[in-house]
């Protein structure tokens, strides 16, 4: 496995392998790697014969008073789990390698990227965006994996690809959980003993907001005051930054689900904030 930090050289890697006419995979992770990424690579690794893993942690999605200093970092960690899964390149660029210092070019999906987490993070998917076609640009995959915790993020860079006639398929892979139902993520490490035994009532929200559309309810305000109910009792002192029913891919706000429907919450739990979701089913 080779370790790569310059642009250049990940383009040259990558434009040689396309000439001996291998296909290429791309899995982007901003690191501190855990088993929902070994899940990624897994099945990127089916889909190709040469896999890419980017471990970039990209400062233009990270607004002034977010986390981007104390984000966890362990590149050692995660070049071992990027070989034991079969990565044939890991692409660990610095800031300064990626972004000029007089960048100036964006790309935004601004109407889907203003609404559930974009509504408190303004700049994040513009940044999102950005360096994620930066990277299609640089490897050229056949297929790009992305974890579908984040599914705002999926929705807009499917938009994206779309608009901008990509010729990647941007693959999307099932939310990989703790066994008691915590969505994994790198943040939930900044969890406290206390505060990680009870965050697990944020997908047990999700569940009961799925068995009370069962039963009959509708009405998507209705559900949403359950799920925020349910967290008070469950997890105390957690403060809901929203709880959403939208269209799974236009972000569309939804008021009556009568079909498929993504819920999308982002929940602060103490200082870390929390993101999950779960596709309904009417």
């Amino acid at each position: 496995m080779d370790l790569i930090t310059t642009p250049p050289h990940l383009r040259e890697q990558c434009r040689a392998w396309r000439k001996q006419g291998l296909s290429i995979a791309l899995v982007p992770t901003m690191g501190f790697l855990h088993a929902g990424h070994m899940s990624l690579m897994d099945h990127a690794r089916l889909r190709a014969d040469r896999l890419v893993v980017s471990v970039f942690v990209n400062p233009t999605q990270f607004g002034p008073n977010e986390d981007l200093d104390r984000y966890p970092r362990d590149l050692p960690h995660d070049l071992a789990l990027a070989e034991e899964h079969g990565a044939d390149a890991v692409f660990a660029p610095e800031p300064g390698a990626m972004y000029h210092p007089d960048h100036a070019t964006w790309v935004d999906v601004p109407e889907m990227g203003k609404r559930l987490c974009g509504a408190s993070r303004p700049i994040h998917f513009r940044g999102v965006c950005t360096v994620v076609l930066k990277l299609l640009n640089l490897v050229q995959p056949d297929v790009a994996v992305f974890g579908e915790k984040d599914w705002q993020q999926l929705a807009i860079l499917r938009r994206m690809a779309r608009d901008l006639d990509l010729d990647a398929e941007l693959v999307g892979r099932p939310i990989f959980r703790e066994p008691d139902g915590l969505a994994m993520s790198s943040r939930n490490v900044y969890l406290t003993p206390e505060e990680r035994a009870k965050a697990p009532a944020i997908h047990e929200g999700l569940e009961l907001v799925q068995e009370r559309l069962r039963a009959g309810e509708r009405d998507a305000e209705a559900l949403g005051l359950m799920f925020r109910s349910h967290l008070a009792d469950k997890l105390p002192g957690a403060r809901v930054d929203y709880a959403s029913f939208a269209h799974p891919e236009s972000l569309a706000p939804v008021a009556r689900v009568t079909a498929q429907t993504l819920l999308a919450v982002a929940v602060f739990v103490g200082k870390v904030r929390l993101i999950d979701n779960k596709l309904l089913e009417a």
